[in-house]
């Protein structure tokens, strides 16, 4: 496969068949994933992941969020982080266990997956997964960038939900 060229599948197809049954595109050039442990309850986290207008609180590179609904099931959302611009909608949405969303942006097609486990002690072990795809992708961002990317947004994260 080439992936300078992989389009991967359309993004609804990304949206119903990836991202609503918990899984990213691992076909994409593009992917990454890490998982860390917070101290903080899982419902502390969750607040912190299923309110988008709270990111910019712990990813200063967001910005400008606006949601078309509720957060729930095929609700639209449209933010910047850094210079990209992305139209969202949600895709799973299950609280204190998982939050699933895919994106467009300049033609890049993303699935982005939080998995929460509470560890029995009180805290809480989040996974974040995610793949990109689009031709010339490759060009321009890596998967180096979007495992750095993932790893800042979930030490953020954790540090938000351990403050709080």
């Amino acid at each position: 496969m080439n992936q300078l060229l992989y389009r991967g599948p359309s993004i609804e197809v990304l949206h119903q068949r990836y991202a609503k049954r918990e899984r990213i595109d691992s076909r994409a050039p593009v992917t990454a994933a890490h998982e860390i442990e917070i101290h903080a309850p899982v419902q502390r986290v969750w607040d912190l992941l299923a309110d988008p207008m709270a990111w910019p609180s712990f990813a200063p590179e967001v910005r400008d969020v606006h949601l078309d609904g509720p957060v729930a099931v095929d609700t639209r959302f449209t933010w910047a982080n850094g210079r990209s611009r992305m139209k969202s909608r949600f895709a799973v949405v299950e609280p204190g266990r998982q939050i699933t969303w895919t994106g467009v942006s300049s033609g890049f097609k993303a699935v982005h997956r939080h998995l929460l486990e509470a560890t029995g002690d009180g805290a809480t072990r989040v996974r974040s997964e995610e793949s990109m795809a689009g031709p010339l992708l490759v060009l321009f961002y890596g998967s180096a960038k979007l495992q750095a990317g993932i790893e800042a947004w979930l030490a953020g994260l954790k540090r938000a939900a351990e403050r709080q």
